[in-house]
């Protein structure tokens, strides 16, 4: 082994024991660590819990640089940055939620300062500030998160995700890392298309979970098999809905149960999730009802079980949510619940999903006045969205706004992003001229108003992030003054203010166009829609499926064929005790055949269950290939 090579196979591990105290990889890791480190650009398929993390992390501190980690989840950003500060490794994070200033001094530190990790926001990517930034920057790696994003054969395709290989013009010797947690063989060959990888590499973790068994259970009275689920499997669980009605609804009727538990949607206060969230954590409750908001990003090792109470439109968000069990290693259950009618409900919610083109173009159309955005304005600036205000004042239903967001997030005209901390916005609603035509008799206002012009450009066309305690400290007033102050300003339509919040974000990919000019097309429109039923059609196949290993059903979707029956699912198990009972059938004949026995007498010669035996007996009975004599003996009728 060349000199070089052994010094980068110590450091890792050296840096896997002294950060994470790990002795060894978990089986591919390394493989991917060396990918890494040897400069190729790498694909790495690594189900859910399998330690994406450690493959980025560990190589960028092995070699000089920072490495840019592109992720579209906030919640995620925040999560590994807070976990690597308390390791001790300088990390930050850059999104929408944050202001200019903020942004500027994390960039700042990226070029100057010793960051090693850099998490950033895909919409990000197009502004000036950053490309100028990353130019700057000594970079040794770009890790793409859940790189099934860039596809748009992918479950969640973001165009946002498609300018990063414009940023590897930038960095062209910078290799890429991209990760995902589930990928079909058609997305794999996409994500290196659109990554412009240098040639094909990928590494494939097996997607098997030894601890992991599958079920299908088709029932009619669903409430009633989770009862049982619940009573039989000890431990913390998931129930997981499609629709916050049905989450808040089953979670009371468990409740009434005598049942330990609580429900989580996008739709309950921000605080409100963290406390559910928590206590769930900690074991105060035992059990979380929840729609998909729930899960990202939680690390809970010990959940014994996770029911589909509802269907999932695909295998791949299926796999990644029941993938949420047993990651301590230890037998977990995840059950999927179908009846007769998920089917037809399935089909009616993804036919919502694609309102009619028009219909689209009027809400886009409704958005930007909302926000109150000109046309040719807008590019590479966000908004706060509160899409509820926004469907109670228009009169549409939530579900058609959500659908139509999605489907120009599709085509790249805007973004919305998960929820944030968002800092405080303003924009004047007086031009410059007007603005000094304005009699202001308040000091304190005529202070603020100077501040601000000082501080910030741009306030006069667009809303600009303001940071109080910035502006108190410049103006000499204390930050509850200045809050105060700017509320006066706003109620005299001096300004528009936002006060700070966390809700969610819509990132102008593009200026406003005016409606006439916004293109869907068509093209992707069908495909979409087309591909989606595609996943769909897999995923019903998986619940109709009787006779082959889910688990390998699983693997073999997402290309893993180096696969064997599992011996844990609903479907092996089945088959292993119609085996048993066919062997149990040959062994009663067999005696039988030598002499009459009483059934007592045939279960002491036979290795086997006592009931297992009566019901052999009772089957046999039943065929006519066995009669009970005179005498109260079993025998072979000829």
């Amino acid at each position: 082994m060349p000199r070089h090579e052994e010094h980068i196979e110590q450091d890792i591990h050296v840096i896997l024991k002294k950060y994470w105290g790990y002795d060894g990889f978990r089986p591919g890791q390394e493989d991917i660590i060396r990918s890494v480190l040897a400069g190729r650009d790498t694909l790495a398929l690594m189900p859910t819990g399998g330690g994406k993390s450690l493959t980025y992390q560990i190589p960028t501190l092995a070699m000089p640089g920072l490495c840019i980690v592109v992720t579209p989840l906030i919640a995620l950003m925040k999560d590994q940055c807070d976990k690597l500060r308390r390791l001790g490794i300088s990390a930050v994070a850059v999104h929408s939620g944050l202001s200019y200033s903020q942004i500027d001094i994390a960039l700042d530190n990226c070029v100057y300062g010793d960051v090693k990790f850099l998490f950033v926001a895909p919409e990000r990517l197009i502004t000036e500030v950053f490309r100028f930034r990353v130019q700057r920057m000594k970079v040794a790696l770009i890790t793409v998160d859940e790189a099934h994003c860039i596809s748009q054969w992918g479950y969640d395709f973001r165009p946002s995700y498609l300018r990063i290989a414009e940023l590897r013009k930038y960095l062209p010797d910078v290799p890429v890392l991209a990760l995902t947690a589930s990928a079909t063989a058609k997305v794999v060959d996409d994500i290196m298309d659109k990554l412009a990888f240098s040639s094909p590499n990928i590494f494939r973790q097996s997607f098997a979970r030894d601890n992991l068994s599958f079920a299908v259970r088709h029932v009619e009275d669903k409430v009633e098999q989770l009862l049982r689920i619940i009573s039989n499997v000890d431990g913390s669980g998931i129930i997981y809905l499609r629709s916050r009605e049905g989450c808040e609804k089953l979670a009371e009727t468990l409740s009434q149960q005598g049942v330990s538990v609580s429900y989580y949607h996008a739709g309950l206060p921000h605080a409100e999730r963290a406390i559910r969230q928590d206590e769930w954590i900690s074991d105060k409750i035992r059990i979380m009802v929840a729609t998909n908001a729930f899960g990202m990003g939680i690390d809970k090792a010990d959940v014994r079980f996770v029911v589909h109470y509802t269907e999932s439109d695909s295998l791949e968000s299926y796999y990644q949510e029941a993938g949420r069990a047993g990651r301590d290693g230890k037998r977990s259950y995840a059950v999927l619940l179908s009846s007769p009618d998920d089917r037809r409900r399935v089909c009616q919610q993804i036919d919502a999903e694609f309102p009619p083109v028009e219909e689209v173009k009027s809400i886009y159309d409704k958005i930007c006045n909302y926000l109150q955005v000109a046309v040719g304005d807008g590019y590479a600036s966000s908004f706060v969205f509160n899409i509820h205000e926004f469907c109670s004042r228009e009169h549409i239903f939530i579900g058609r706004v959500k659908a139509a967001i999605k489907l120009l997030q599709q085509n790249g005209y805007l973004t919305l992003t998960d929820e944030a901390d968002n800092p405080a916005r303003i924009m004047f609603c007086v031009s410059r001229d007007d603005l000094y035509k304005i009699r202001i008799t308040r000091k304190d206002v005529d202070d603020v108003i100077h501040v601000i012009l000082r501080l910030y450009n741009g306030v006069f066309t667009e809303f600009r992030p303001i940071e109080e305690g910035l502006i108190a400290t410049t103006s000499g007033y204390d930050i509850q003054r200045v809050k105060e102050i700017l509320k006066i300003m706003w109620q005299t339509h001096i300004i528009r203010y936002i006060p700070a919040n966390h809700a969610p974000l819509i990132f102008f990919d593009e200026e406003r166009l005016d409606i006439k000019n916004l293109y869907i097309s068509p093209d992707s429109y069908l495909r979409r829609k087309e591909s989606i039923y595609e996943r769909f059609e897999a995923m019903q196949a998986y619940t109709d499926n009787q006779s082959e290993c889910r688990s390998m059903m699983l693997q073999h979707y997402f290309g893993d064929m180096t696969t064997k029956p599992c011996g844990r699912c609903d479907v092996c198990l089945a088959k292993r005790r119609h085996h048993s009972s066919d062997s149990l059938e040959q062994e009663v004949i067999a005696l039988l055949g030598e002499q009459a026995l009483t059934p007592r007498q045939i279960c002491s010669q036979i290795k086997a269950e006592p009931q297992a035996i009566a019901r052999t007996i009772d089957k046999l009975k039943e065929e006519k290939k066995i009669s009970v004599t005179s005498r109260g003996k079993l025998s072979i009728i000829e």
